[in-house]
């Protein structure tokens, strides 16, 4: 089995915090994805789940981890 090493970091107290600023693509794009499976669910809520499950994964995994609007 392998061994983990952690070598630890003291913080950097000089170190500016970077300024928290949204940018309107990101929350635009959220929006978009919300709207289309509220449409998805209202149209034919059973023939469209699979669809509707695809988006919601989507949305958990790529813009809550991966995405940030900060960047």
């Amino acid at each position: 089995m392998a061994k983990v090493f952690t070598i630890p970091v003291p913080p950097n107290i000089n170190r500016k915090k970077r300024e928290r600023t949204s940018d309107p693509r990101y929350v635009e794009g959220q929006r978009l994805l919300v709207e289309a499976m509220k449409y998805l669910a209202q149209s034919d809520p059973l023939a469209n789940r699979a669809a509707i499950e695809l988006i919601s994964e989507h949305v958990r995994t790529r813009f809550r981890m991966s995405d940030s609007p900060l960047a």
